[in-house]
């Protein structure tokens, strides 16, 4: 009998990190899924690994801060994800930063940045990050999807945008 491994589903772990100012951290995916898209920093959990080790290594590697985390938020399901079909249960955390200076790594984000809450529900994003912030900021004007109007290369939406380090 001949034993075919079919595909794993990949288990990730996303921060989303709040200051106190109610901004939220931002980086601009340059892999797939989702390339150009804004994500909050995260990846996958490595074989052996404790969930919020990964959490907090993942956020290193992305963005080069530290951060503490409060709770679980939720857990969101992406499935039939890119040329592969791949299939993520990601667990999204929140995190409070502990040190500003925004470094990104250049291989899995190109750019990372403190939106301020209002100009959320306007950033294109996947899925799982729209849910996640909708329900982090019920108040917002959420929309289940990216908002049409916006296409993936116009930039985040001037005035309440910080640049990394600022």
């Amino acid at each position: 009998m001949e034993f075919k491994k079919s595909q794993a589903i990949k288990t990730s772990v996303v921060a989303c990190v709040i200051d106190e100012q109610e901004r939220v951290l931002l980086t601009r995916r340059c892999i797939e899924p989702f390339c150009s898209l804004w994500v909050m920093p995260g990846g996958k959990i490595d074989h052996g690994e404790p969930i919020l080790q990964a959490l907090h290594r993942e956020v290193r590697e992305e963005v080069g801060i530290d951060v503490q985390v409060e709770g679980l938020i939720d857990v969101f399901e992406h499935i039939g994800v890119g040329e592969r079909n791949d299939h993520f249960v990601i667990l999204y955390y929140r995190a409070a930063p502990l040190s500003r200076e925004l470094a990104p790594n250049g291989d899995e984000c190109t750019e990372a940045v403190w939106v301020e809450k209002n100009s959320l529900p306007q950033i294109p994003m996947p899925p799982g990050g729209r849910h996640i912030l909708s329900r982090v900021f019920p108040d917002l004007p959420w929309h289940p999807e990216r908002p049409q109007d916006v296409s993936l290369e116009e930039e985040l939406p001037g005035g309440n945008i910080k640049a990394a380090g600022h």
